[in-house]
């Protein structure tokens, strides 16, 4: 049988170097870079950036990431003004808890990417 080893979807970038720089302010790391993607690496979790941009494509993409305790890890990770100061995203949006049962904070990437952090409810 065969053993998962990774699910990492593509994630559009605008601009590739700002969109790098903005997931290493996020605690991401590149595990691999050539002229058309960039592997982004946190924990055990990675993710694709591709040196392509389609509007509505990055606009309609969300990816949830779920953390054990959203508000400490807010707390040490995002810093909302920096964030749209030097990358001129839309403000990130605090935990609380949605209408659905869970805490999520909302952070847009450089190119519209929508990422739902959340407490894992388990």
């Amino acid at each position: 049988m065969n053993e998962l080893l990774a699910l990492r979807p593509f994630l559009p970038a605008k601009d590739m170097a700002k969109s790098i720089a903005f997931y290493e302010a996020l605690g991401f790391r590149v595990t691999h870079r050539d002229d058309t993607i960039a592997i982004m690496k946190l924990d055990s979790f990675s993710f694709i950036l591709q040196n392509y941009y389609v509007q509505e494509w990055a606009e309609n993409t969300m990816l949830q990431m779920m953390v054990r305790d959203v508000e400490p890890w807010w707390a040490a990770t995002v810093n909302a003004e920096k964030l749209v100061a030097e990358f001129g995203v839309r403000e990130p949006r605090a935990p609380e808890m949605q209408k659905w049962g869970l805490i999520v904070g909302f952070i847009f990437d450089p190119s519209g990417v929508l990422w739902h952090v959340a407490e894992a409810p388990f």
